[in-house]
């Protein structure tokens, strides 16, 4: 009994140890990343979606096609919603007259990444940080071309039944507004840190390294496609998966692994599955799941044969 309590005392010591370790590693770019998204979401919102509905309603712009395909994508990255605040906003996008190829792209890089998102990432390292913004820029771009030369005569999305959303940014007096909206960003994010942090700190004490190694930089391609497959079922916030994320590229996961990870993760998310599959039917959404899983597997393959 006294032998049991003992490695029970040793297990928790060593959790703590490595739970408080990655922590202090992590805890400032969380912090950073909720003081930025907050910011964007209240001051910036409205002009990174008005942008996108000036350039796609103004008849005089000289922007068309592939051009405005590659800015939907920046600006699906720019915008600070979830895929529940972004459909409602493509919606209206979509009523203004905006194309589905433009859609296309905003929806697909508002989905994988947003601008709280990049500076969690930043714990990952430049290299990983860099690959997880241009994967996903470039995944919108290739949504959007997709959409314009294969859906150019039918409609892809059904918006039917999808209003503005409602705006919790209200306050008159705009630093409480931005104070409130920090508040709903630590408990919306707050546990799914922790909980990332307290998972990473499981798989240092139980799973040995060499396991790691040998599923995700071993052999490259099964690697990616392991990481590309429990993405779906393993992400859950941004957040959360970025201590994870980090102890596996310490144990030797590769970079193109890492890479698939981030695309099939946000992109198959269980809360995000169920608004698309209502938006897109089930033939364009299994469509879309197609797209998602070959993108994340060839980006990286190309990825680990690059590096």
């Amino acid at each position: 009994m006294e032998e049991m309590q003992l490695q029970m005392n040793q297990a928790l010591t060593y959790f703590w140890y490595y739970f408080s370790i990655q922590f202090n590693q992590i805890f400032m770019y969380w912090i950073i990343g909720m003081l930025i998204g907050s910011a964007v979401s209240v001051f910036l919102k409205d002009a990174i979606h008005g942008a996108l509905l000036k350039l796609g309603t103004d008849d005089s712009s000289v922007l068309s096609g592939v051009s405005g395909i590659i800015i939907a994508s920046f600006l699906g990255i720019a915008s600070p919603l979830c895929m529940y605040g972004t459909i409602p906003i493509a919606a209206s996008f979509s009523r203004s007259g905006i194309k589905d190829d433009w859609l296309a792209a905003f929806m697909m890089t508002s989905i994988l990444l947003n601008p709280q998102l990049i500076i969690y990432s930043a714990a990952l390292g430049p290299a990983a940080l860099g690959i997880r913004i241009g994967s996903c820029f470039i995944c919108g771009i290739a949504a959007g071309i997709l959409i314009r030369i294969f859906c150019c005569k039918v409609s892809f999305f059904n918006f039917q039944g999808f209003d503005e959303p409602e705006n919790h940014d209200t306050d008159p007096n705009l630093m409480l507004r931005y104070i409130k909206n920090l508040w709903r960003n630590f408990k919306a994010t707050g546990v799914y840190f922790l909980a990332g942090i307290a998972l990473s700190a499981l798989f240092q004490e139980f799973v040995p390294a060499s396991v790691m190694t040998a599923v995700f930089g071993g052999n490259r391609f099964f690697g990616v496609l392991m990481a590309a497959t429990i993405g779906v079922p393993l992400y859950a916030c941004g957040g959360g998966t970025i201590p994870i994320l980090q102890q596996w590229l310490y144990e030797g996961m590769s970079l193109g692994s890492a890479a698939a990870f981030m695309i099939t993760g946000p992109a198959t998310k269980i809360t995000n599955l169920g608004a698309l599959k209502i938006v897109l039917g089930m033939k364009h959404f299994g469509i879309y799941f197609v797209f998602v899983m070959a993108f994340s597997l060839l980006t990286g393959v190309i990825i680990d044969l690059a590096l």
